[in-house]
């Protein structure tokens, strides 16, 4: 009865078992990058949904302000879109984790070789991991404690992607402007120089005096294409963590400056509130505390239940239990217990470590904002004075009173401050956007 029973129902339950099973597919890799789907960008932008972003309508071919640039960033960074996938993985880990272990099954059949009994021996038995169920529930905490840290660390990579984008179009902004005054300067120092080589060239002055002016027209001109090259360096920075073609073409708004009191210590502390990668940090350290409970608990002996049905060759049927455990006696998972112990000390050192860094760093950007406010300051001052000179100057050259060059050395020296300016201003943004990095969250929620 029960070979019959077996027959008729064992093709329905292994259709069944199929029926539940996952199918193979291929995935192919790409040939070329993609550039992704602007009109799906666009989509995505409008709905985006992150504490430190606005939703954005985004135009490439339209001014971008700071925010749009960071809305495109958190959503179209190549290495970005890498990092969700990883989530992706956290998350199936976490499902994988939930799940109870499948029974074991096992089926025999011994033949009779000689001997008087009439039946062939047949031995199966249907085995349960008691040991999985033990430590599912630490499993779990451990999967899901990963599973946080994996979608922090995305968080903070966004965070972090995005201001560095910004960063790179404050950079773009400042260059811009310095590099307007920088062809202006070059100009002027090419015209000087042409006269001085005509002039010397007459007889006029002597050649030895051309060199002075030589040396300043290279210098200026060295100047200039040093900004061009950082210029293009910055463009190019930042059409990459767009994810955008090497050849785009973007136009950015003007920014809006605000600049906020800084206090270390508060900012210190609004980083250690804030932060999302010590907040994964910290969710680390939880996966390893579950890791450490799961060693403990493989230090006590496995236990695996079977259930054995056996009819020998006398036409005896035996139906019993079988539990296999481990004997805990040299073992005992002390090298297991002893790893994992050793890296949760590792995991709070790094964490005790990252919490100093980043109030070092702290200290170091806020006091790079104040010298950069202070030096900026003293140019200020300045420049009346230098543009009252160069007008006074000009005018004079007009007259006749003073020599042409007279003039042009007065307007280069209040170019030269000015481009000073410039680069304070990009001194003292670049810093701030970097406070607002290392504090994580934007400088307008510094309260």
């Amino acid at each position: 009865m029960l070979q019959s029973l077996a027959s008729r129902s064992g093709p329905a339950l292994a259709l069944l078992l199929l029926a539940g099973c996952a199918s193979y597919t291929t995935r192919p890799l790409a040939t070329a990058p993609s550039d992704g789907d602007i009109a799906a960008l666009s989509r995505d932008a409008a709905t985006i949904d992150r504490p430190y972003l606005k939703p954005a309508n985004v135009d490439l071919a339209a001014p971008l302000d700071d925010n749009a640039i960071a809305v495109i960033a958190v959503l179209n960074n190549p290495d970005l879109k890498a990092l969700r996938t990883r989530a992706g993985v956290a998350d199936a880990q976490v499902f994988s984790a939930r799940l109870l272990p499948d029974p074991t099954f096992s089926l025999g059949l011994g033949g009779i070789l000689s001997g008087p009994d009439p039946f062939s021996e047949i031995a199966s038995g249907l085995g349960l991991d008691l040991n999985a169920l033990r430590t599912g529930k630490v499993r779990r905490q451990a999967a899901e404690a990963q599973a946080r840290q994996v979608r922090l660390d995305l968080a903070w990579a966004e965070w972090q992607t995005a201001g560095q984008a910004r960063l790179q179009a404050v950079r773009i902004r400042r260059l811009q402007g310095a590099i307007d005054l920088l062809r202006i300067d070059d100009a002027a120092a090419q015209s000087l120089l042409a006269r001085n080589l005509h002039a010397a060239a007459r007889g006029d002055i002597a050649s030895t005096g051309v060199e002075a002016v030589r040396t300043d027209a290279a210098a200026t001109a060295d100047k200039l294409r040093t900004a061009e090259h950082d210029l293009d360096a910055a463009r190019l920075e930042l059409v990459k963590l767009l994810g955008l073609p090497p050849e785009t073409q973007l136009r950015l708004a003007p920014s809006v400056d605000t600049a906020p009191a800084l206090d270390p210590a508060k900012l210190t502390q609004i980083a250690l509130d804030n932060r999302l990668d010590l907040q994964a940090l910290r969710a680390g350290y939880d996966a390893q505390e579950a890791a450490v409970h799961k060693a403990i608990l493989d230090q006590f002996p496995s236990l695996a239940l079977n259930l054995n049905f056996t009819r020998d060759t006398g036409g005896n049927n035996i139906l019993g239990p079988t539990v296999d455990f481990t004997l805990p006696l040299w073992n005992r998972n002390r090298g297991g217990i002893a790893v994992e112990r050793a890296t949760r000390e590792q995991l709070k050192a790094e964490y005790d470590a990252r919490l100093f860094q980043t109030r070092a760093d702290i200290a170091a950007a806020a006091s790079a904002v104040s010298l950069a406010r202070r030096q900026r300051d003293a140019v200020r001052t300045q420049l009346p004075e230098l543009d009252r000179l160069a007008r006074v100057s000009h005018a004079a050259a007009a007259r006749g009173d003073v020599s042409r060059a007279t003039a042009e050395t007065a307007e280069g020296a209040l170019r030269d401050k000015r481009v000073e300016l410039a680069t304070a201003d990009q001194t003292i943004d670049e810093a701030m956007i970097a406070l607002e990095l290392l504090t994580g969250v934007p400088r307008e929620d510094w309260k």
